[in-house]
């Protein structure tokens, strides 16, 4: 049964609004008081007000954040499901918010520090995401760049308590950030100096010339008024030195008690996993599985070798690959280009025949990302569409040329059928889902496991016949199979298997590891070794929840079979998607039983 409680196959493209229950209006409140406690989620998701506002950072932050938790889920417990949507409603809120009030408990949620997804990056990070087409839109930057001062305090505060509490993260994470957040305040080239000298209007929204650098004059746009672009500057230029302040808080404070040590231990671990995961799964089981899945990849690259020239290694295709002139691009608008080219028709193709995707969701931006750490990433739609589903490519310094049989799969997996078909789909879906099951809910596994999914997908679907792109993908596969063994071994020091090594995983024997398995840059290398110490159970989300969306998609189709009737594919994946991002235990629940 689906959430409307038709059968599997019967799925419309979009389900019937149904009325509003008292669950609904349970995760209703949840997530209006979590915006107001996270002006910036409310600034992500498109909606209105406290533009220029962060959230608490601090300690006490946190505790609001467990307060509103805990008194959700006693509200929760006096409810129950009206329909096979509330059922699972109820399933995810409380897997999910049962372990926010776990991982407050553990004290590690104060110690949250790493190269890709922590505060240290979230702050600055929400002003790629605001809109710049008018004054007042300026306005709210200039004053949320006024407010950064005071997250940043307020987050070291939190950093401090852990500390002081003996929770640091490793000294590889903090000696990483303090670099990171020191380019973000550099005077010249830094973020925010960059944020400020490059304001402007379009033509439209104001009056008389602007200039380039060359000072010739740019009929596209125009200059801030005077006291708005001063307002901006000062405001940056006060975000900047904060940066700059806590960077050497970070190296004067938090790096001589920061441990040497990257891996977090067995117990740290799996409540990571967990979170990442929505699933409890057993590590060595899954370590195991990992290390037999790599080597069936490999084996699979190595038959495509063969397709590609009779005898070749899989380094040697990939070198015949990387000398195709037909395969390779030169800089990043040429890229930008191409992964937009890419992307419309893989929506144009896929709409109607193996996926609903109703209007909205058709337009997707593919983008260059302001910042050079290295990383593909996608951010979904604003909840009224207003802002598309945008697919970033953040270029390391010096890398501008690219080749497509390597990339064709992330597109994919970023865009359609991959993160933006699923993310852009839950927040489409305003008649059934509630605000919670469409904006808030994201779980790592399933958001990822469904990506990897898709990529596999675009395969049975025939859009990687060509061998290149194949081995594009089986790439890509590999190195989130190669990320699963990593993450495991290295986190709980666990045996390498003899293919690879000797003696129990280190961070410098995996280095060397990941180098034979991830077909990325040595700077986009450097970048993601750090990420995996630095974040652990993310990782392995994506192909353990891969793993997971399929066995959950053989399952039905082993019922099917069991019933006498046709699984249909399309059903599958409207059904699937129209639950929205939940915890992979509650999806298997939701569609198995």
């Amino acid at each position: 049964m689906d959430p409307t409680g038709r059968p599997a196959g019967d799925t419309p493209a979009v389900p019937a609004a149904r009325q509003r229950t008292a669950v609904d209006a349970a995760a209703d409140a949840f997530t209006d008081a979590l915006l107001a406690l996270d002006p910036a989620l409310a600034t992500e998701l498109g909606f209105p007000g406290h533009e220029t506002e962060y959230r608490d950072y601090s300690p006490a932050g946190h505790d609001a954040q467990a307060s509103l938790a805990r008194e959700t889920l006693a509200r929760l417990d006096g409810l129950e499901a009206a329909d096979p949507t509330d059922a699972v409603t109820l399933d995810a809120m409380r897997e999910r918010l049962g372990l926010v009030l776990e991982q407050h408990a553990s004290g590690w949620h104060l110690a949250e520090l790493n190269n890709i997804a922590s505060p240290a990056q979230e702050i600055r990070a929400i002003f790629d995401l605001m809109p710049t087409d008018t004054a007042e839109q300026w306005e709210h930057i200039a004053g949320r760049a006024a407010n950064v001062p005071a997250a940043l305090e307020g987050y070291l505060e939190s950093l401090r308590a852990a500390a002081a509490g003996g929770r640091v993260a490793s000294a590889r994470q903090v000696r990483t950030v303090v670099e990171q957040t020191r380019k973000y305040a550099d005077e010249g080239t830094g973020f925010f100096a960059q944020l400020a000298s490059s304001a402007s209007l379009p033509r439209e929204a104001g009056s008389g010339p602007s200039a380039d650098a060359d000072g010739r004059a740019d009929d596209a746009v125009v200059r801030l008024p005077d006291d708005l672009a001063a307002a901006l500057a000062d405001s940056c230029a006060s975000a900047a030195a904060a940066y700059a302040r806590f960077a050497d808080a970070l190296e004067a404070e938090l790096l001589p008690a920061a441990p040497e040590k990257d891996a977090v231990g067995r117990e740290r671990y799996a409540l990571a996993s967990r979170q990442f995961l929505g699933a409890t799964v057993d590590l060595e089981e899954t370590y195991a599985w990992g290390v037999e899945e790599l080597d069936r990849l490999i084996r699979a690259q190595e038959r495509v070798a063969e397709q590609i020239r009779p005898g070749a290694s899989i380094a040697e295709a990939k070198e015949i690959l990387n000398a195709d002139p037909g395969r390779k691009l030169e800089g990043t608008e040429a890229l930008r280009a191409w992964m937009q080219g890419l992307s419309d028709q893989a929506v144009a193709d896929l709409a109607g025949t193996h996926f609903e995707i109703p209007e909205p969701l058709r337009r997707l931006e593919c983008l260059i990302a302001p910042t050079q750490e290295g990383g593909i990433y996608y951010t979904g739609p604003s909840d009224d569409f207003s802002r598309p589903g945008r697919m970033w490519w953040s270029v390391p310094e010096g890398e501008d040329t690219f080749t497509t049989w390597a990339e064709t799969t992330t597109v994919y997996h970023e865009g359609v059928p991959g993160h933006h078909l699923q993310v852009a789909t839950a927040t489409y879906l305003r008649a059934s889902l509630n605000s919670w099951r469409r904006n808030i809910c994201w779980v790592s596994g399933h958001g990822e496991g469904w990506a990897l999914y898709a990529e596999k997908l675009m395969e049975e679907l025939g859009y990687l016949s060509d061998p290149g792109d194949l081995m594009g993908m089986l790439d890509m596969q590999r190195m989130r199979a190669a990320r699963v063994v990593f993450d495991i071994g290295v986190h709980l020091e666990l045996e390498i298997p003899e293919r690879w090594g000797s003696g129990s995983w280190t961070p410098e024997k995996g280095y060397a590891f990941l180098r034979e398995n991830l077909p990325i840059s040595e700077g986009q290398l450097k970048f993601e070794f750090t990420r995996y110490l630095g974040w652990p159970g993310q990782a392995p989300s994506y192909k353990v929840g891969q793993r997971l969306w399929e066995q959950i998609r053989t399952g039905l189709e082993e019922r099917a079979a069991a019933e006498g009737r046709e699984f249909d594919l399309k059903a599958f994946h409207t059904q699937a998607l129209g639950l929205g991002s939940v915890g992979l235990d509650t999806l298997r629940r939701a569609l198995l039983g």
